[in-house]
């Protein structure tokens, strides 16, 4: 039997609810990867990674999200902190929760790579860059309040 708030879920809008996501900050001295996001009303800065899907832990979704973008494995992961992101996209609000974790890549060629193209779940093809945090930034860096889990003072 469904409980009445499994049912009242079940009838918002997608974006109505929290969506859970597990990120990956890879870092080269003052440089960290990100994906280069064109698709908003602004463009924006944001680490790889993706959403975290129903029974999986998040450590296993940052994981798993490396491997399909990138088609890498990683190591040495471990979490950072979560970061809640409360915003609008094309009019529409949006809520994550965010599970910032830092990882290596096991193929260390990715650190002198100056783009990686990477490829989202639906086969679209993205770019990450890096880009180093210690300097002021041309655009916004998501999810808000990274740089500070990073304990990097904002250019």
């Amino acid at each position: 039997m469904e409980s009445d708030d499994q049912v009242e879920s079940d009838r918002l809008p997608s974006y109505a609810r929290i969506r859970p996501l597990a990120l990956a900050v890879f870092r080269d001295g003052p440089r960290i990867l990100v994906e280069d996001k064109w698709y908003r009303p602004e463009p924006f800065y944001r680490p790889p990674g993706g959403g975290v899907e129903f029974g999986e832990l998040a450590v296993e979704g940052v994981r798993r999200e490396m491997r399909e973008e990138f088609g890498t494995e990683i190591r040495d992961v471990r979490l950072l902190g979560t970061l809640e992101n409360i915003f609008d996209y094309r009019g529409r609000p949006g809520h994550e929760i965010v599970m910032v974790f830092e990882a290596r890549f096991v193929d260390s060629s990715y650190y002198q790579a100056e783009r990686i193209v990477g490829t989202e779940g639906v086969g679209t093809k993205f770019e990450a860059v890096w880009i180093d945090v210690s300097q002021p930034l041309d655009r916004p860096l998501y999810p808000n309040g990274l740089l500070e889990l990073l304990g990097e003072s904002p250019g």
